[in-house]
């Protein structure tokens, strides 16, 4: 590869390697049969007719994506330098790009949902229908590959020298060039669109849901306890996940790009927090199936059967998950009629009609 007195010293990674090996072998051996069973629930039982569970899917397929990239990671981590072709680490550091920010618009839109479902049943209803949920899920695969380029452009291995050896770095060692250059301005503006507008949404989605749920004119009942646990556990995964690494990242690039003073020492440390973080974004693949099990009746029953879920009960639980798209019906009234008061004005009734039975 050239004369080995071009390249720098090889840094000491290996204790951060070691911690990655850990912490990447429990999210593929927790996150590769979870993911794996949750699309064949999807596809096989529940075969994705409802809005939720089409957003739920594709958040299936892009965590199943990345955990099936881990073995690259794990053999890179064990050997502590990268011995394959360089088009391999960068689809697995693009596949992480993607997998992160693709999930979390995927969690927004599920948000979304429901702020829709509950909020504004009757003004966003035409949203809500299975054939925009692909559309939309079609759109944001189409960004996230688009994306994916320049992700792995700056994924190419570096090279350093090791006792007259030139070794190859991957995930890591990215070149002061490379930082004082485009790299912070795409890490802005990934964290951007992919991070910072999805949080908002949940978030907003999120207080105007509970806000809602929360008026004295709402019954309890078990459809809204459904729908409060799913947005808490939506919120934890971001909180969780991807706030604190992209936070870490911002303050890690600026720090490298010189747009703010740091010494050798806060970079250090600055980094060594990234190490961790990025376990804890690549955690929400393992968190993500929990969030299908304890907030989808109908994926958690059909798990417990081992076989497709019940059609015909009147709450039963496909119903659950495949009659969110607002149709009238008897099985969307009684589902309104647990979120709200159970004597309405008579101007209220189509309002009524038109709640969400997938809650």
């Amino acid at each position: 590869m050239g004369n080995n007195t071009t390249f720098p010293p090889c840094q000491d990674y290996r204790a951060n390697h070691r911690l990655h090996m850990v912490g990447y072998s429990v999210i593929l051996a927790v996150g590769l049969p979870l993911n794996a069973l949750a699309l064949w629930v999807f596809f096989r039982a529940l075969r994705v007719h409802s809005v939720v569970s089409v957003y739920m899917c594709n958040l299936a397929a892009s965590d199943l994506l990345f955990t099936l990239s881990l073995p690259l990671r794990l053999s890179y981590y064990a050997r502590h330098h990268w011995p394959y072709p360089d088009i391999l680490c960068q689809l697995a550091g693009a596949v992480f790009q993607m997998n992160m920010y693709g999930s979390c618009i995927f969690l927004a839109f599920i948000n979304v949902d429901r702020y829709a479902a509950i909020v504004h049943p009757l003004r966003l209803r035409h949203l809500r229908r299975p054939q925009v949920a692909r559309l939309l899920c079609l759109g944001v695969w189409a960004l996230i590959l688009v994306c994916a380029v320049p992700a792995a452009w700056v994924h190419r291995p570096a090279s350093c020298r090791y006792k007259n050896i030139t070794l190859r770095f991957c995930f890591e060692s990215f070149s002061d060039r490379l930082w004082q250059g485009a790299l912070p301005a795409l890490v802005l503006l990934a964290g951007g669109l992919g991070f910072l507008l999805p949080l908002l949404a949940v978030v907003y989605s999120s207080v105007r849901v509970f806000w809602t749920l929360g008026r004295p004119a709402a019954t309890r009942s078990q459809r809204r306890r459904t729908t409060v646990r799913l947005l808490l556990a939506n919120l934890v995964i971001f909180l969780l996940c991807f706030v604190p690494y992209n936070s870490v990242l911002a303050t890690y690039g600026a720090l490298r790009a010189e747009w703010v003073p740091g010494g050798e020492a806060v970079r250090a440390r600055v980094r060594q927090a990234l190490v961790v973080t990025v376990l804890l974004a690549s955690s929400n693949c393992v968190l993500d199936p929990l969030v299908y099990y304890f907030s989808a009746e109908g994926f958690r029953n059909t798990l417990r059967g081992l076989g497709p879920a019940p059609r015909d009960a009147g709450n039963g639980t496909r119903s659950r998950l495949t009659t969110s798209e607002g149709t009238p019906g008897s099985d969307t009234i009684a589902s309104s009629r647990e979120l709200l008061p159970h004597r309405l004005p008579p101007g209220k009734a189509s309002v009524l009609a038109a709640k969400d039975s997938a809650i």
